[in-house]
């Protein structure tokens, strides 16, 4: 289980937290455990209040960590990672005083003196985890931390015996190795991240990436796990996006040159992908960070043949980074359990009802399944004949194909629960009535938005049938809407035909020999040929959709694609000519084909007259409670709360 921050590090009982959330992964089979990043003193930190391992109190108090883990027989390395210019506080340091472009302060240069302390603060915080129990450190060597930019020339600008030439670039790195392995004996693991592929200008080319692999098993490193991409660099790496598996040919490159076991990672969610890249000979182990927050019985599930019913992590990040980088605590928009283990558990009822749960979308499905689980009796009512709701529509969307696994993971789930499934259904007030308890979670449908001709059907369509239909609308289109739904209407329209991995690393000029420095060269934008353009009321960016950790990727792939991103647009009227448009106060004609509806929806909510008639047995959640921007974290994170509670 790679090292993933997830709030829980720096929460008033977190490291108690931190014991039952790895502890979960333990029991469920992981071989290796690696925490989230803390620093080795206090100006690593990546925040003022971030977690930092210096001290003997540390290890005392991580101990519930390493010995709920060895409870079930696993293993765990605790994350070193010096922040460098990425830490949010005036009193940052750096190998050169040259501020990030994601940093809100400029960095100081290390002395040759603070570079010296810092090595030996890395080498006092293995001690003091090897005294902790843990089996292990990782040295966080990756990402653009600051090892990182010791590293790279785009960083290192020194003239002393810190900078210049590769060699003295690696000193930090290697010395720093050397001095741990002396000081914690031959037997504690020591694994070291090391970034292969920068993603950044003046990054490493291959041939120093070898270089510094040898180096650092000469040095005394255990095993390297590989790292993609600084913070910094504008290339998705992790995103559902990201094709599976994408970055596996980077490890087996590096393979050959080394003898220490090498780690591949990145957008692995399955047993079988991860199974092709280990019998390929990409890498001798595999490390998976979100898969295991989706699911921590993944091994134990793989193990048995259950593949099946693990629960697929999806790349969405909207649980997990999006959270932890907005100061949350990380969890799982498919399993809300994930960090909140020793809070939400679902445990048998001592009193079975009947429950009705209206509604079969990702709302639905998470409150029938987790009912049924616990031992209610179950019958799920879905007016459409398949399962899904907006997770069906989402995964039609190129790059959102991950959310298919999301309603296999559920379909399986009925099943073994035993949920009673009757599609094509409409459940009726009188059929609801005999029931203990109602759970309303019908869902939403497309708003409807008031502008003149919109009823016309030759010229508008809303996105909904667009996309159950797979409808023809021609070469030039109009999108009415420039959210979530808007920007995946965007994407779908102008996605190139037989897309497959090396033709998105071509896209994201990624050089698969990486001779170029950090593995870039320019490759111009491929436009669509269609001429598409994603409208928006509101004044401003255009085009990111609602994810912060992911917005930024949909709005390059529109801009890459000449998709026109127009803010600040009243809508006239809808003619045979196309869209009528006032913005900046002038007139404008859009002659396109079609006009495509995605301005948001509306909850769905069936005989809403009697709903009060039912008094405290009804329960709505998911859209049906509130539509807003599309939001399956708290549809199923409600479902789930409901299941629990009733």
């Amino acid at each position: 289980m790679g090292s993933m921050h997830t709030g829980l590090e720096e929460h008033k009982e977190g490291l108690g937290k931190l014991a039952a959330f790895y502890a979960e992964r333990a029991k469920g089979g992981v071989g290796l455990i690696v925490t989230g990043g803390f620093s080795p003193n206090l100006r690593g930190r990546l925040h003022p209040f971030s977690a930092e391992f210096s001290k003997p109190k540390h290890a005392k108090a991580h101990k519930i960590v390493t010995e709920s883990v060895h409870k079930h027989d696993g293993k765990i390395a605790l994350q070193l990672l010096h922040a460098g210019r990425y830490a949010m506080h005036p009193f940052s340091q750096s190998s050169s005083a040259i501020k990030a472009p994601i940093a809100r302060f400029a960095p100081s240069e290390m002395s040759d003196r603070q570079i010296k302390k810092t090595i030996a603060a890395f080498t006092n915080s293995a001690v003091l985890a090897q005294s902790a129990g843990y089996d292990g450190v990782e040295i966080m060597g990756s990402e653009g931390y600051l090892i990182n930019q010791f590293i790279c020339k785009r960083t290192n600008t020194r003239y002393d015996d810190w900078g210049g030439k590769y060699e003295n670039r690696i000193r930090f790195p290697l010395e720093i190795v050397r001095a741990m392995r002396q000081a914690v004996g031959k037997e504690f693991i020591i694994i070291f991240r090391l970034s292969m592929l920068d993603l950044v200008e003046e990054g490493s080319t291959f041939d120093e990436v070898v270089i510094l692999a040898k180096e650092l098993e000469r040095a005394g490193v255990t095993i390297i796990n590989s790292g993609i991409g600084w913070h910094e660099a504008r290339i998705p790496t992790i995103a559902t996006q990201v094709p599976r598996g994408a970055f596996t040919w980077v490890t087996e490159k590096v393979r050959p040159h080394v003898s220490v076991p090498i780690v591949t990672c990145n957008r692995i969610n399955t047993p079988q992908e991860a199974e092709r890249i280990l019998s390929s000979g990409h890498a001798d182990m595999v490390s998976m960070a979100r898969p295991f927050l989706a699911d921590p019985y993944f091994v134990v599930k793989a193990e048995n043949e259950q593949a099946h019913l693990i629960n697929t992590c999806i790349g969405c990040n909207q649980a997990c980074l999006d959270h932890v980088f907005k100061g949350k605590r990380a969890s799982c928009l498919v399993n809300p359990l994930a960090c909140r283990e020793d809070e939400l558990r679902v445990t048998p009822t001592s009193s079975p009802k009947n429950i009705a749960v209206v509604g079969a979308g990702p709302a639905g499905l998470s409150c029938a399944t987790t009912l049924a689980k616990r031992g209610h009796h179950v019958d799920l009512f879905e007016r459409n004949d398949r399962i899904g709701g907006q997770f069906r529509l989402a995964m039609q969307i190129p790059g959102k194909e991950e959310f298919r696994e999301t309603i296999r993971y559920f379909a399986n789930q009925i099943d073994e629960t035993g949920v009673k499934l009757h599609l094509e259904t409409k459940a009726n007030f009188d059929l609801l009535s005999e029931y203990d308890e109602v759970v309303m979670a019908s869902g939403v449908e497309p708003r409807k938005v008031k502008i003149e001709g919109v009823e016309n059907p030759e010229k508008v369509i809303d996105y909904q049938t667009l996309i159950k239909e797979k409808a023809y609308v021609g070469e030039k289109v109009a999108i009415v809407g420039a959210g979530g739904i808007g920007v995946d209407v965007a994407t779908m329209l102008t996605e190139p035909s037989g897309h497959n991995l090396d033709d998105w690393l071509h896209d994201w000029g990624i050089d698969k020999d990486i001779s170029h420095p950090g593995g870039l060269f320019p490759y111009p934008d491929s436009h669509t040929e269609k001429d598409v353009w994603v409208l928006q009321r509101r004044a401003g960016k255009v085009g990111k959709g609602p994810g912060k950790t992911t917005g930024w990727i949909h709005k390059r792939t529109l801009e890459k694609r000449g998709v026109n991103l127009l803010g600040g647009v009243s809508y006239d009227k809808i003619d045979q000519q196309g869209l009528h448009i006032t913005c900046n106060n002038k007139t404008q004609l859009l002659e396109v084909d079609k006009v495509i509806i995605c301005a948001g929806q509306e909850s769905v909510r069936p005989f809403e007259d009697k709903w009060q008639q039912m008094g405290d047995k009804l329960h709505i959640i998911g859209g049906a409670d509130h539509a807003g921007e599309l939001d399956a974290v708290r549809a199923i994170r409600q479902g789930v709360e409901l299941a629990i509670k009733l």
